[in-house]
């Protein structure tokens, strides 16, 4: 068995300078930890494989496409490959969000 505990998990350098760490990386999936403080957003980007958005702790918003939803904890939210997405914290309160890629990304993500 292997347990990780999110914060022993280093923080990646990313290019919205954000608090993320990955938490699992194989060759068939990747979890990664997104945490936004108040007033923090991520640039719009697209991956290239598909995503899922699985709220922790907080509110804030989720932009797929053209649409945007205000969400919270204990939901998940489904964004399809190649699409332009963000996330953002437009609140007060802390916005934490698991990020799940299935398949496990091999191309690189695209800043728009």
């Amino acid at each position: 068995m292997k347990v990780i505990e999110m914060k022993s998990s280093p923080e990646k350098p990313n290019p919205h300078n954000v608090s993320v760490r990955t938490l699992y990386d194989t060759e068939h999936a990747q979890a990664v930890h997104i945490e936004l403080k108040p007033g923090e957003a991520l640039k719009k980007h697209a991956t290239p494989t598909d995503v899922f958005f699985y709220i922790l702790e907080g509110k804030g918003v989720v932009e797929i496409g053209d649409e945007q939803q205000e969400v919270r904890r204990d939901m998940l939210i489904e964004s399809p490959a190649k699409i332009p997405h963000r996330l953002l914290n437009p609140g007060d309160g802390i916005f934490r969000v698991l990020v799940v890629k299935v398949p496990r990304q091999t191309e690189s993500t695209r800043l728009l």
